[in-house]
Order: structure tokens, then sequence, then C-alpha cells
């Protein structure tokens, strides 16, 4: 339970959180935008916008990892900022390959869940590898990151075709 909170309020806060990062809220999920992607296009780029699909999902699947790791890994090292966090432009890759990194997100994503459901998971307190970053501050992280990156892939989705 988190420290100064009533069970009730930890409860809700929780929820909420929870909300945030698997709902439809104020956004669309991961799941929504994939549902149908075009995936004979996942390579293409739209003129004016500097990445492909592929390059959005791989990044937003790494830097949650990335969140993942910084919580829970004690021998964390910070990956370089921005070149290990986008792939490399000359990598296409294979709907099987769109497949599994989207799976790799879900997983990491039920990871961050399961943290998030143990009452032994104080929000407020500091993580192991944190200066002054919190338990909830990281989940409210991921879920803007997330957000705003699943918004791209919509728009992408329909740029290139998608319903």
């Amino acid at each position: 339970m988190t420290t100064g909170m009533t069970e009730t309020a930890d409860a809700a806060l929780r929820a909420h959180v929870r909300a945030l990062l698997t709902a439809r809220q104020a956004h669309a999920t991961l799941d929504d935008v994939l549902e149908d992607f075009p995936l004979e296009r996942i390579n293409d780029r739209v003129e004016g916008v500097p990445y492909s699909a592929w390059e959005v999902l791989s990044h937003l699947r790494f830097a949650q990892r990335d969140l993942l790791n910084f919580v829970r890994d004690a021998a964390y090292t910070e990956p370089d900022w921005p070149a290990d966090y986008w792939p490399g432009k000359e990598k296409a890759a294979t709907a099987q390959e769109w497949q599994a990194e989207a799976q790799a997100f879900r997983d990491d994503l039920g990871a961050l869940l399961g943290l998030l459901d143990d009452p032994q998971t104080d929000l407020l307190a500091t993580v192991p590898n944190g200066e002054d970053q919190t338990w909830l501050r990281e989940f409210l992280l991921v879920a803007d990151h997330n957000a705003y990156h699943v918004g791209q892939l919509m728009l992408l989705k329909r740029m290139l075709g998608g319903s």
C-alpha cells in the first residue's frame, strides 16, 4: 500500500493508473491501432514524416522496456539517447518482426502492470535506481510516452491506407 494513503485511496489510484495504461480513455490503445494495420506498408515513409511505422513501434517497445529495466534491474545502465532508442533506418522489418515487437510490448506492459498491482509497490516511494523518481512518476511516464507514440502510429496507419 502507498504510504500515507487509505486502502481505498491507494486502490483507486492504482485503478486509475492501470486504466491510463490499458484502456481507451483520451487516446486509443496500441491494440486498437494494430488491428488491420497495413503490414505491407510498415517500412514505408510518409512524406514529411521522419520515421516509418516500424520505427515508431520499435521505439515504443524499446522505451517501455528501458523504463521497466530502470525500475527493476539493480545493474541498470542508461542506453545512449537517441541512438539506442530508435532502430536504424536501414532495417526493414517483416510482418513477423512487427508482430513479435507488438507482443514484446504487451509482455513488458504486463510486467509493469504486475508491479503496479503489487501492494508492496509504494507508489510514492523512490524506485530503487531513482534519485527522485517515484514509482507513480514512472508509471505515468510510460502512459504518457505510450499515448504519444500510439497517436503517431494511428496517424501513420491512416496515412498508409489503414482503417
